[in-house]
């Protein structure tokens, strides 16, 4: 998949068959749509492309206005959104900066300015609740009258179901809205398997494994640490976990996500969000600095509680002992 940020690229393809969103999480909603565009794009003999932003829509505003409670949670990191997009089978994806500028067009000057002129669409995919524009004026109607007469086609999908695999009580829905929110939900709530469920996948994070204070090795628990990137993630606490990366098999672990609350005040990471994951088996081959600059995927499996300030470095041992007891436990439930 190429990858391109903002429109003003001599390698993005003259036409394309294009989709638009912030793809947060690249659920089964998304992969829906994304299986359709391709199967369009193809038909058309067409590169499949994503047109995302970056920050959030949402996050720009909410800085602007001064209000970071406006922001929504992040699912997942720009890595991870690019790595499930080229899963999906796209093209190409353009990452648009989102600021003052681009949040100003109209739909009009936005559909001539980013969607004619920067990306020579042919074919558009969009949601059934996707707006565009300045104050997000334009909707499904106004861009099907700009593709009347800018010669391109416009098609949307509805929104994407699934039914629950057990019967619910009578005053229960039958089924759930893929959403990003929806996904959202399950992660503040702990819920990793509904989050799984949505996603198609267990929910996972990834990155380079940088450096740490070596806290967790004085503590004879030694992590492999890995920023997250924003301020707000949409899961934090303790989890099982499952290390991706370090060996042909995954590895058993359980992992902090979050701003670890710190016994010291002058701790270089004190307040940015790290995932710090401690491996339950430590390959022999790796020694003790083996996984340093490594890139990992993490899988959160189970949550086992949020997180919590300890007291002292020996009640931090014994409450980290206990957590690594508790997921062997559930790791030896499972099938």
């Amino acid at each position: 998949m190429q990858i391109f940020r903002g429109i003003h690229h001599r390698g993005i393809a003259s036409a394309c068959a294009l989709t638009i969103g912030n793809f947060d999480g690249v659920h089964r909603g998304h992969q829906a749509m994304l299986a359709l565009l391709k199967n369009e794009a193809r038909h058309r003999g067409l590169p499949s492309c994503v047109l995302t932003f970056e920050p959030h829509p949402r996050d720009f505003f909410a800085h602007r206005l001064q209000q970071p409670e406006r922001a929504p949670a992040r699912i997942a990191t720009l890595r991870d959104k690019l790595a499930e997009l080229k899963a999906c089978g796209i093209d190409q994806c353009v990452i648009m900066p989102f600021n003052a500028g681009l949040a100003a067009l109209s739909p009009e000057a936005f559909v001539q300015e980013v969607l004619v002129q920067g990306l020579g669409v042919r074919y558009v995919l969009i949601g059934d609740d996707f707006r565009y524009g300045a104050k997000r004026a334009g909707d499904y109607a106004a861009l099907s009258a700009s593709a009347q007469q800018k010669g391109f086609e416009v098609a949307r999908m509805n929104s994407y179901e699934i039914a629950f695999s057990e019967p619910q009580s009578a005053d229960q829905p039958t089924g759930v809205r893929v959403s990003s929110s929806a996904v959202r939900e399950a992660l503040a709530k702990g819920d990793m398997a509904q989050a799984a469920l949505l996603l198609g996948r267990p929910y996972s994070l990834s990155g380079h494994v940088i450096h740490g204070r070596q806290l967790g090795r004085a503590l004879n628990c030694p992590t492999l640490n890995v920023r997250f990137g924003h301020d707000k993630p949409a899961a934090s606490g303790i989890f099982v976990a499952r290390v991706h990366g370090l060996s042909p098999a995954p590895l058993p672990g359980v992992a902090n996500l979050g701003v670890r609350p710190t016994l010291d005040r002058h701790d270089a990471n004190q307040g940015q969000v790290l995932l710090e994951t401690h491996c339950l088996e430590w390959p022999s081959s790796l020694g003790v600095e083996g996984g340093y600059g490594k890139l990992i995927q993490v899988e959160l499996l189970h949550k086992l509680h949020d997180e919590r300030a300890y007291e002292s470095l020996p009640a931090l041992e014994a409450g980290i002992q206990r957590d690594c007891d508790d997921a062997r436990h559930w790791l030896a439930t499972q099938p």
